[in-house]
This record gives structure tokens, sequence and C-alpha cells, in this order.
């Protein structure tokens, strides 16, 4: 492991996941309560079982090399696989690198439009000339951009959703792409339940010793405890007229200084906004999933796991009418904005800092959430730049290299935010000053001009100021 991927490899399980993944297991399919297990294994028995199909020697200790202060070339997440022989002869080597979002690509594949050179149980070769190639010019409706994106959609006279749907429809039958569609949510759901019903007793793998905080803070929401302190029925015409005069009364300018010492202390006050702490508990409890090596939905990454899920699963609790017809519109909506930000800059936080993480997560949020409210095809490419915008310059400083501090509550501020930037598209026309195109952009020179040491290496920020015991 080179860089960044060496740097925070042991807080990110990357070490693990090689591991499994040697094992012939794939993220989708593995059984995730095993595989702790299976690692102390792997370490006791200094073996492997190759493509789980017969054991090898392999000594994770020594055979596992943490790269700190090296960099391939190509990219700041750097793996490089090397096969020897029984006689120590290295028989076959190859590097590959992750690009953000699940995506791996080879020196070969660099010029495939980062096509994942991985094909599950099919080998590359094998696959469809349009679907390994990439050539833009095969998809029915080629965009690049949000500028492309959007005269595509008035040209046709189609959502974003629609558009995307229309892509895929070169690759899938309708009922193989609401299948996966579907398949998504369910995991994203799952991780959500999961997280909630947790033992609020647990902790964090780890040596923060980060308590989990979904569990409890859903059952507070369960049980009402975030409820208002009087009802409106409550409250008479006169009690609000006597409160309004004391308070006129209370805000006159006094003619002496005011002694701090004499203020009472406030009794705390209970605040009811329940759509802040469903949202906030929702991606709560997905990161502290990812957090514990459970299976979420990389949305854009690991790290941002959670602002997509409690955006949605917002959205179909409360808001939606037609659940199923939703999730598909709200995950279509969301790979677009989530292509062009791989497209245009980079969702990787070893290249960009979290901006290409969570705030890209919070701008793909903000879209979807605005094309299932009904929002016009310039609302929603508004929503997804105001989700941005206020994430440029967002830095990757993960204490200890955890996935945990400040990333879970991080996801928590971006669900909230992405409601906050589609209100606000909503509420306006769509026209605006600052295009999706130019914020990419932005976020890409920000990106560049990012000093290492704030791009997930756990070197500077809080990663160096908050004490680990």
């Amino acid at each position: 492991m080179f860089g960044s991927l060496a740097l925070t490899g042991v807080g990110h399980g990357t070490p693990d996941a090689i591991l499994m993944g040697i094992e012939g297991e794939t993220p989708d399919e593995v059984d995730t309560s095993t595989i702790k297990s299976r690692v102390q294994d792997i370490y006791n028995t200094k073996s492997i079982r190759l493509d789980g199909t017969h054991r090898i020697h392999f000594d994770p200790e020594k055979h596992l090399i943490f790269n700190y202060f090296k960099t391939l070339p190509q990219h700041p997440n750097g793996l490089r696989f090397c096969a020897y022989d029984y006689e120590a002869n290295m028989i076959a080597t190859n590097e590959y690198f992750s690009i953000g979002g699940g995506f791996v690509v080879n020196e070969e594949t660099q010029l495939d439009h980062g096509e994942n050179v991985y094909y599950k149980q099919e080998n590359k070769k094998n696959a469809l000339a349009s679907r390994r190639e990439q050539d833009v010019a095969v998809v029915a409706l080629p965009f690049r951009n949000a500028d492309e994106l959007l005269q595509v959609c008035r040209r046709e006279n189609m959502t974003i959703a629609q558009v995307v749907y229309e892509n895929e429809l070169r690759w899938s039958t309708p009922e193989e792409i609401r299948r996966k569609l579907l398949r998504i949510w369910n995991t994203m759901d799952e991780s959500i339940r999961n997280g909630v019903m947790a033992s609020s007793d647990d902790y964090l793998p780890g040596q923060l010793r980060v308590r989990r905080r979904a569990p409890k803070l859903y059952g507070k929401l369960l049980k009402g405890l975030y409820g208002p302190v009087v009802t409106k029925s409550e409250y008479h015409d006169s009690q609000i007229a006597a409160s309004n005069e004391s308070l006129a009364v209370a805000l006159q300018p006094s003619a002496y200084p005011i002694s701090l010492s004499v203020l009472p202390k406030r009794q705390r006050k209970r605040f009811f906004l329940p759509a802040l702490d469903y949202l906030s508990v929702y991606a709560i409890a997905v990161n502290e999933e990812n957090a514990c090596g459970g299976r979420v939905v990389t949305a854009p990454t690991n790290g941002a796991a959670g602002t997509i899920p409690a955006v949605l699963k917002y959205y179909l609790e409360f808001i939606s009418e037609h659940p199923e017809r939703d999730v598909m519109e709200f995950l279509l909506t969301t790979a677009a904005i989530g292509m062009l930000f791989k497209r245009g800059a980079s969702i990787s936080a070893a290249e960009v800092g979290c901006q290409g993480e969570v705030g890209v997560a919070c701008s793909m949020a903000a879209a979807g959430f605005t094309a299932v409210m009904g929002g016009t095809v310039d609302q929603v490419e508004n929503a997804a730049e105001i989700g941005m915008e206020h994430n440029l310059g967002l830095t990757c400083d993960p204490i200890a290299g955890l996935v945990q501090v400040p990333c879970i509550e991080r996801n928590a501020l971006a669900a909230v935010k992405a409601i906050a930037a589609a209100q606000l598209a909503l509420n306006g026309e769509g026209d605006h000053r600052v295009s999706l195109d130019q914020v990419i952009e932005t976020m890409r020179q920000t990106g560049l001009d990012m000093m290492s040491k704030y791009k997930e290496t756990s070197q500077g920020g809080l990663a160096v100021n908050v004490p680990m015991c």
C-alpha cells in the first residue's frame, strides 16, 4: 500500500478488505459478521485461501507492506500486488489505484473513462466492448458536464432521472434496472436499521473509544422525548399578549450597566425539529455501521455513505406517496450528479479532501431531494451547486485514520445541509449566479491546491490536534 492508502489503511480497514479480496469475497456478498474471525485466522495460521480454493503461505505481518512516505505517480491511493512461486521468484506484479467510489483502475485502464477493472465472475476481455471501452458516444443521450445534461433534458423534454434511465437501457432491461436500484436502496435501508438497532453500549472499533450514538438517539425519537414543551391549544391569546408585553419591556435599553453575575441561570429548553433529528440519526446510523465494518452502499464513498440514505429515508418515511418510483428517481438523479463530479473533478478524499466525499454526497442528496419534490431540472442543478458550493475546501483529517471523527457527524450535517440546499433551490426559479460546472471546476482546483496533510493522510488538522487517549 502506498501514500494515503497506507497512512490511513488500518483505520479504514484496508488490510482486512485486501485479505478478503484475495480470498475471493466481494463487498456485496461477503458475510460481514465473519470478517473479523477470518482475518484473525489468517494471522494465526500465516496462510490464506487464494480465491477461496486453496491455501498458500501468507504472513500478513510480513507480506502486507505499508509504504507511508512513498506515493505512486498515478494516484495517492496506490496498491501493488506481487505474486511469487515456491522458490520466491516473482512471477507476476501489477499496480492498482483506488480512485474513489469503489472504482479501481490500473495503468491499462486509465483511458477507459474510469471504468472499473473488476468484473464479477467475468473476465474483462469477455465483457461487451461498449461496456469495456466506455465510449461516450455509445449511450443514447451522452453528456460530459452539467450544461450538456441540462441541454439534453430541455431538448428531449426529460428529467435528469429519465436521461440516466434511458442511457442505462443500453446495458440493462427495465426490470434489471429496477431490481438493481431497489437492491441499492434496500442495502442502504438495512444499514440504517442495523445502526439504530445496535446496542447503545457498544464502542466503535479503535483507540478513540467512541460510543455508538444512533441507537440512543433513535430511542428518544420513538419515545417522543424531543416533543414540544407546550401545545398551541394550551397557550391562550391573553397569555401571548402578556408575553409580548413582557418581552417589549425586557428589550428596552437599560440606563444602568448590566452585571452578568446577576443574570439568572437558564433552564434547558427542548427544541423540536423532527426533520433535523431524523436526518441526523439516519446518517449517524449508517456511518457507525461503516465504522464497525458493516455493509453500506458506497454513495459516493464509504466515508460519506450516510448522507444520501438519510435524505432518501426521511423522504420515504414522511413525504413520499409512491416509494418505489421515488427511490428510482432519487437514485438516478443522484447518480447523474455523481457522474459529473467524478468526470470533472474527483470523489477521492486522497485527491481533493473531504469536499470530494461528504461535499459530493451533499450535492447529490440535494439534487435527488429536489427532483422527488417536483423541482425542475434547473432547480435540481441549482440544488446540487448549492450543496457543493458550501463544502468547498472541506478537509479530510480523520483522527487515527479511523472513519469516525469527524466523519460520522459530518454526514449528519451534510444531510441537513442537503435539505436546506434543496429548499433554497425549490423556492427559486432555477436561475443563479454560480453554475454547477463552475463549482465542480472550483472544487477540482481547490483540491489540487490543498496540502497533502489535509487529504486523507491523518497528518494534519484534527488528526494531529486531538489527543487519541
